[in-house]
């Protein structure tokens, strides 16, 4: 390197110094000023974590970004940023179904970032019953797959449990097939669970379909397992290579490039509008001809737009179903109380799961 060049670069990362002194000092003048937001909070007996205000912070940001950093790295800077002030705010504790280096890992490390304690839990059930005792103050669990469809075990537990859905995220599942070293010609099993196995059938058969393929409970028993035998591999998350040491054979093996899954954040409430939610409500209909017609057409006389239904049976009396809907809008807001108040002539139970702000994850190239 020349002289001038020297100069220049040494010049460059002066500016750099000052500008990391600026953002440190700024942060932490940020960070002062949500502990004082925190204390109004506590005493109005508030919830700490604000989705709406979330949103509103990615959103003012995303505005403000003339490039060339993307808003996809902004997000992932802002989570952080907002992740350890929420850990100074309060001790929060943030369940999912785990074990650690599963999807749900990953969903929850996307959404609360690094700085809060987080909690892995054997089952849905457990992750839901862990703040329904307070053990936990939010946990982190699946809704549906675009592939496989409605988790059903969430699904049910949203019949009886009084939680509500807070905010909700959207997880882009990448399967990632994994050994030891790296080679694919040393692979003669591979263990994961049967969803995965279902989402990566083709690539499995067209490129390695003499290996013999293990169900295991869960993508981290199978990265587990593959570590210990040099013959063997596992499709996971990223996240399993990190937590287990071991290198990807191939990225993105998911038959569908588009494959994503649907999380919900479960709390004892749901947040204030933001001017753009969704709502989740489950509801039992009457036992009557075109009930089911006559409650969707309500959708339709509100100017609602319906973008979910799904149905699972009542487990209590044969040919009996529940139905989840998730439609744009808020509980609070005047024309889906309205909604909430017709829809009591066709419908036995109406149960609000949660109004929650949209929140739309910046891709890869925004």
């Amino acid at each position: 390197m020349q002289e001038h060049e020297k100069k220049k670069l040494d010049s460059l990362r002066e500016e750099i110094d000052k500008i990391d002194s600026k953002i440190v000092e700024s942060i932490n003048r940020r960070t002062e000023i949500v502990l004082q937001i925190g204390e109004l909070k506590n005493k109005a007996n508030s919830m700490i974590y604000s989705p709406a205000r979330e949103k509103e912070v990615y959103n003012k940001v995303f505005e403000k970004n003339n490039g060339p950093i993307r808003n996809k790295s902004l997000a992932a800077i802002y989570r952080e940023i907002m992740s350890a002030s929420l850990a100074l705010e309060k001790e929060i504790t943030v369940g999912f179904m785990g074990p650690e280096g599963s999807f749900s890992h990953q969903a929850t490390i996307n959404k609360f970032g690094s700085s809060l304690k987080l909690i892995p839990f054997r089952t849905i059930q457990d992750a839901f019953k862990a703040v329904e005792d307070g053990e936990c103050d939010y946990s982190v669990v699946p809704v549906e797959n675009s592939t496989e469809g409605g988790v059903n075990d969430t699904l049910d537990m949203f019949i009886d449990s009084p939680l509500k859905i807070c905010s909700e995220l959207l997880l882009p599942i990448r399967h990632n097939l994994m050994n030891i070293d790296g080679d694919i010609k040393k692979i003669k099993k591979i263990y994961s669970n049967p969803q995965i196995f279902g989402q990566c059938r083709k690539w499995l058969y067209s490129h390695i379909p003499t290996a013999e393929l293990i169900e295991v409970s869960s993508s981290s028993r199978s990265a587990q397992m593959a570590s210990e035998d040099p013959q063997a591999g596992a499709i996971g998350s990223e996240l399993c290579t990190q937590l287990y040491n071991l290198t990807i054979v191939n990225r993105s093996i998911q038959d569908l490039s588009r494959n994503t899954t649907r999380f919900a954040v479960l709390s004892t409430d749901y947040p204030k509008q933001s001017g753009d939610d969704k709502t989740s409500i489950l509801v039992f209909i009457k036992d009557k001809v075109g009930a089911l017609y006559d409650t969707l057409l309500y959708f339709k006389s509100h100017s609602l737009n319906l973008t979910r239904i799904e149905s699972r049976p009542s487990k209590k009396n044969p040919w009996e179903y529940y139905f989840f809907i998730d439609f744009m809008g808020h509980c609070d807001d005047i024309k889906v109380k309205d909604l909430l108040e017709n829809l009591k002539e066709h419908c036995v139970l109406i149960k609000v799961l949660g109004s929650y702000p949209i929140f739309k994850e910046p891709t890869e190239n925004e």
